[in-house]
């Protein structure tokens, strides 16, 4: 087995993840008669479009990284799987996982998922980064998590 992604094309997984969450909360926030989680759904796409230019900004210091530390072979094929599971990672897939929601609650549930593959996909990226770029991605890992914080009390709520 070959590789399967060089590091660039990890880090534009980043990116599709990224959009696609904005795209994912945007709609929810459209969908959603309460103020208060319409609130935070727009300010969730609002981090997701400045995640967007953190990553792209890392794609541009980003040559081909070999995973620190793994096996490359085995590393590419663990972030093929997590990208083949992460439905974010295909294009345009954020609006469309949005408007099949009916619930506020089932939007927050949702939204839980999302941060949490995604917390979990950038932990992968961060072994193919150097240096600098690998604590960008531990502060983008650190943002997701106080997103998931926000998500699960706003699940408490309601």
């Amino acid at each position: 087995m070959g590789n399967i992604f060089a590091g660039s094309e990890v880090v534009e997984l980043g990116i599709q993840i990224e959009k696609n969450g904005r795209d994912f909360y945007n709609t929810l926030a459209k969908q959603s008669n309460s103020l208060k989680i319409k609130g935070v759904f727009k300010f969730l796409a609002g981090e997701e479009e400045k995640h967007i230019k953190v990553f792209r900004g890392i794609l541009d210091n980003t040559g081909k990284f070999e995973p620190q530390g793994l096996d490359a072979e085995e590393y590419y094929a663990y972030m093929g799987a997590l990208a083949s599971e992460h439905i974010f990672t295909q294009e345009n897939k954020g609006e469309g996982a949005a408007k099949d929601v009916k619930t506020d609650r089932e939007a927050i549930e949702k939204a839980i998922r999302f941060e949490e593959d995604s917390i979990v996909f950038y932990a992968g990226i961060k072994k193919i980064v150097a240096g600098y770029d690998e604590k960008i991605i531990e502060a983008l890992i650190t943002q997701e998590e106080g997103h998931l914080k926000q998500l699960l009390d706003m699940k408490k709520l309601i």
